[in-house]
């Protein structure tokens, strides 16, 4: 996707700070926080959404978990995290390049509803 931010980050077009970033992965800070900790754990393939992903992608998948726990421990969430993956117009889902949010840090709300992330 040539106008995916997602992948444009990924590629190095636009300069972001690097929690972490191997040949499949970039993990990088979100843009508007919902909590003192909150970061965005990015597959560099291009897969629109949870619901596209296909079985090619199982490992890439698990890795993606792998991954957000490691930098969830780099970033002192060591007593607890919340990862959300927004799939879909319908589930919140605002930049279609699938994605992981992790966030922590502080109380969070017990009800989904109560948690605004894109």
């Amino acid at each position: 996707m040539s106008d995916c931010i997602f992948c444009k980050l990924a590629k190095g077009e636009f300069p972001t700070t690097k929690l972490y970033e191997d040949d499949d992965i970039l993990v990088f800070n979100d843009l508007h926080p919902v909590a003192p900790v909150h970061f965005l754990v990015v597959p560099k393939p291009h897969i629109e959404s949870l619901a596209h992903a296909e079985v090619q992608h199982q490992a890439l998948l698990g890795k993606l978990m792998l991954v957000a726990a490691r930098v969830a421990a780099e970033q002192g969430l060591a007593q607890g995290f919340r990862t959300i993956i927004n799939t879909g117009e319908g589930g919140g889902q605002s930049v279609f390049h699938l994605h992981l949010h992790v966030i922590g840090g502080a109380p969070l709300p017990t009800k989904i509803t109560e948690l605004s992330t894109h």
